[in-house]
């Protein structure tokens, strides 16, 4: 959704709310689509801030991990597990908790993570202290964090994963 322009998903999602009314995606405001774009600008620009490297408009989304939650969220769901020596760890941002309630202006709860992007070696450090959050959150009961996201600012490793009809 996130490399579509926004009439685009706009278009796409109100097509999964006919098609498939039950499912997560269909459960999306109105405004989604437009503040995905703005967050996305927001861990774009911190990343940049750190010196990161960025070569695609958007990044794929990843989590740390099995998150048993995200795997409600599509019917025969599976997942990919790459290891992190295979990336280029410049090319990586990371979320604690899902970018958009991290960086949302409504959550204001004190935790030191909100509003903050942080390097491979930076989300170490807050793994060791927290742990994984789908370790002691999966259902959402302690706050919106329910795992780690990973931010792919670049093709190269995904692409070796990729299955492209």
């Amino acid at each position: 959704m996130s490399e579509l322009t926004i009439n685009e998903a706009k278009a796409t999602l109100e097509k999964i709310k006919i098609s498939k009314p039950n499912s997560q995606s269909a459960q999306r405001h109105d405004k989604y689509i437009e503040y995905r774009h703005n967050c996305e600008k927001i861990i774009r620009s911190e990343f940049e801030k750190k010196g990161g490297i960025i070569t695609r408009k958007s990044p794929h989304y990843m989590v740390i991990g099995h998150s048993p939650w995200l795997s409600t969220w599509f019917e025969d769901s599976a997942y990919v597990k790459i290891p992190i020596e295979e990336f280029d760890l410049n090319t990586i941002s990371f979320t604690y908790g899902d970018s958009m309630p991290t960086f949302s202006p409504t959550i204001n709860d004190g935790k030191e993570y909100r509003k903050k992007l942080y390097t491979y070696e930076e989300i170490r450090i807050l793994i060791q202290k927290y742990g994984l959050p789908q370790d002691w959150n999966d259902d959402g009961k302690y706050g919106p964090e329910r795992y780690i996201e990973a931010h792919i600012w670049s093709d190269e490793t995904v692409n070796r994963y990729r299955i492209i009809p």
